[in-house]
C-alpha cells in the first residue's frame, strides 16, 4: 500500500442500497504506516479488501455517530477480520452506546464464536475488542497520529462527531454527517483535505419518491440534520483546506445526477482541487 491515502469505500448518504446504487459511508486513511478505518457501514468489509488489506491487520476504527449507515456492518467486520486470522487487539473509538452496538453482536454471534474457539482453535474474538467513548478534544495519539473531534450538528442525534487526522506531515478532516457550522471552519483550517458529506437540492423531492416509505419527517431530517454541496463548498473554502471531497453523497444513485451536477453545485463557492466520490477512490496524501 502507499504510505499516505484516503480511500473512500462507501460513498452513499443513507443505509439503502438499491440496483446500480454506491455503498454507504466507510473510509481507509492511511497514515503513518498505520492502517485506520473510519465508518463501518454496509460493504466496508469487502471495501478494505478491493484496498488490498489484509483483514487480520486490523487494529484501528473509528465510529462518528450511531447511524446504521455509519456502523451497521462494524460486528461483521470484526467477525470477518477474526475469522481471517485476527489475534491482536483492536481498538475501536466511538460514541456512547458503541458498546451495547458490540456486546449485542457478539450475544447473537456466540453459538458461532464459542464453537470456532473450541473446534478451530482461534483466539477469544471477545477477548480482542477494546471499546473507547469519545467526546470532543483529543481523542488518541498513536504512531504519529494524533486523532481530535468536535460535536458537529446532526440532530436528533447528540453524539456524533467531525473527527481530525494529524501526523507530522499531514492534517485530513472527516466532517462526519452534519448541518453547516461555522467550529468546522475552524476545526478544519489549513488542512490538506476536508472530506465533506453533500447533498444535491433539486435531487431531494426525486429521492422521496424513491424511498417511498418515509413521511415528510424524512426531508425535514435532511433539511436540519445534513449540508448542501455549496455550505459545504463555503465550509472548504473559509477554513482555506487545501482539497475538497464530497462523499455521503444525497443522493448517489439517481441516474439523472452524475459528477458534473456535484461540481456544477460548487461552482462560485469553492475553486480548488475538487473530488466527486465514488466507491473506491483513492486520494493520495
Amino acid at each position: 500500500m502507499s504510505k499516505d491515502f484516503v480511500a473512500l469505500l462507501g460513498t452513499k448518504g443513507g443505509p439503502a442500497i438499491r440496483p446500480g446504487s454506491s455503498m454507504p459511508t466507510s473510509n481507509l486513511f492511511c497514515l503513518n504506516g498505520q492502517q485506520i478505518v473510519v465508518d463501518c457501514g454496509l460493504g466496508v468489509t469487502r471495501g478494505l479488501v478491493d484496498q488490498g488489506m489484509q483483514l487480520k491487520d486490523l487494529s484501528l476504527i473509528f465510529i462518528s455517530h450511531l447511524h446504521s449507515d455509519h456502523y451497521l456492518e462494524l460486528g461483521p467486520l470484526l467477525h470477518t477480520a477474526w475469522t481471517a486470522g485476527l489475534q491482536s487487539r483492536v481498538d475501536i473509538y466511538g460514541p456512547a452506546g458503541i458498546d451495547v452496538c458490540w456486546e449485542g453482536f457478539l450475544a447473537s454471534m456466540k453459538a458461532d464464536i464459542d464453537l470456532r474457539i473450541e473446534d478451530e482453535g482461534r483466539p477469544d474474538l471477545r477477548d480482542l475488542v477494546a471499546i473507547h467513548v469519545i467526546d470532543s478534544g483529543k481523542v488518541m495519539e498513536r504512531g504519529g497520529v494524533t486523532v481530535t473531534a468536535i460535536r458537529n450538528e446532526h440532530p436528533p442525534l447528540i453524539d456524533t462527531f467531525a473527527l481530525s487526522f494529524r501526523t507530522d506531515s499531514t492534517h485530513v478532516v472527516f466532517s462526519g454527517d452534519t448541518a453547516p457550522i461555522e467550529a468546522l471552519e475552524d476545526f478544519a483550517k489549513g488542512a490538506d483535505l476536508l472530506i465533506h458529506e453533500a447533498m444535491l437540492e433539486s435531487a431531494l423531492p426525486g429521492l422521496m419518491e424513491r424511498v417511498g416509505n418515509g413521511s415528510d419527517k424524512l426531508m425535514a431530517h435532511w433539511l436540519r440534520s445534513h449540508t448542501f454541496a455549496h455550505d459545504a463548498a463555503r465550509t472548504a473554502t473559509r477554513a482555506g483546506v487545501g482539497r475538497l471531497a464530497l462523499s455521503h453523497l444525497i443522493p448517489s444513485d439517481d441516474p439523472a445526477y452524475g459528477a458534473q451536477d456535484w461540481q456544477d453545485a460548487v461552482a462560485g463557492h469553492w475553486d480548488g482541487p475538487l473530488f466527486v466520490g465514488h466507491d473506491g477512490i483513492r486520494i493520495e496524501l
